[in-house]
Formats: structure tokens, C-alpha cells, sequence
């Protein structure tokens, strides 16, 4: 019950921010509209920790933040490539393993690599992400694992989903 109350106060709430309008008709079709949503994700059994990863909410937030830095730092990165004369670039394929043993985090970690200009996700397969970089430098920086660990440790800190063992540590 949590999780579809959750669910319904996010969706009510992306909809009046998004949409700005108040006046009766509009705040009623959005209020429609949520609950059309909800009822299909209830029929489609899709409000599950997974679905509606409630156990997220007190670390994913600095996650966020320190993602949004890195995302900025990656973009100056990549403009000065572009910008520079002789463009040195050195595009690099690597096999990265994953910190994390859930889906929804090994999913976390695979979209920030891609959220982050200059580095690619192609595939998350048996414990690893195939990572594009740009760059040799930007290769190093994945495998270097800060981004994995801190995806891992959002994890841990949710629901214990990463082990010890796994992590290597």
C-alpha cells in the first residue's frame, strides 16, 4: 500500500509541476489520469521494490548530486576534445564487472555510464557492462570505479542487495 501511494503522489506530482495548470477541469482529467495509471500498474503487478524502488528515497539524493557533477565534468571534457585542433580521441572498449547484484542496480550503474557525455553502455550481461569511452582517459575513469562503488553503495544502503563478497572488499 505504501508503494502505490508512493507511486501516486510521485505521478500527482510530476503532472502538476510538468503541466502548471490549476484550474478545475485540468486538475481533474490529471487526477483521472493518475489513477488510469495506477490501476494498470496494479493489474500489470509493476508496484514492486523494483517498480516503485521506495527503498531508494534517503540515498539515491546525494547520488544524484555527485552524478550531476561528474555529468558536468564529462561534458567539459568532451567539448575541449571537440573544440581542439588535433582532436585526440582514442575510442576504447572495455569489459567492466558490476558491484552490484540486483537488477534495478546493475540498471542504475549501466544509465549513469551512459548519462555521462563521453562514455556508452552496449551491453549488461553476466555480471559486466561493455562500456564505449571516447576516450582512454574516460576508459581508465570507469575502471578506475568510483561510479560503481557509489552505484554498489546506494544499494547497500537501500536494501543490503550487495555483498560484501561481491564488491571484493
Amino acid at each position: 500500500m505504501l508503494r502505490l501511494v508512493s507511486l501516486a503522489l510521485a505521478l500527482g506530482g510530476t503532472w502538476v509541476l510538468w503541466s502548471g495548470y490549476f484550474s478545475p477541469l485540468l486538475l481533474g482529467l490529471g487526477v483521472l489520469s493518475v489513477v488510469i495509471v495506477l490501476i494498470v500498474n496494479r493489474r500489470m503487478a509493476a508496484i514492486d521494490e523494483e517498480g516503485v524502488p521506495i527503498q531508494l528515497a534517503g540515498s539515491i539524493f546525494s547520488y544524484w548530486a555527485w552524478l550531476i557533477v561528474e555529468i558536468f565534468k564529462s561534458n567539459l571534457q568532451v567539448v575541449r576534445i571537440v573544440l581542439s585542433r588535433d582532436m585526440k580521441i582514442s575510442p576504447t572498449v572495455i569489459k567492466v564487472p558490476v558491484l552490484q547484484s540486483s537488477d534495478l542496480g546493475q540498471v542504475l550503474f549501466a544509465n549513469s555510464i551512459i548519462l555521462t557525455p563521453g562514455t556508452l553502455s552496449l551491453d549488461l550481461y553476466e555480471g559486466h557492462v561493455l562500456v564505449h569511452a571516447l576516450t582512454e582517459e574516460a576508459a581508465d575513469e570507469v575502471e578506475a570505479g568510483e561510479m560503481n562503488r557509489r552505484a554498489a553503495r546506494v544499494m547497500d544502503g537501500a536494501s543490503g542487495l550487495v555483498s560484501d563478497q561481491k564488491r571484493g572488499e
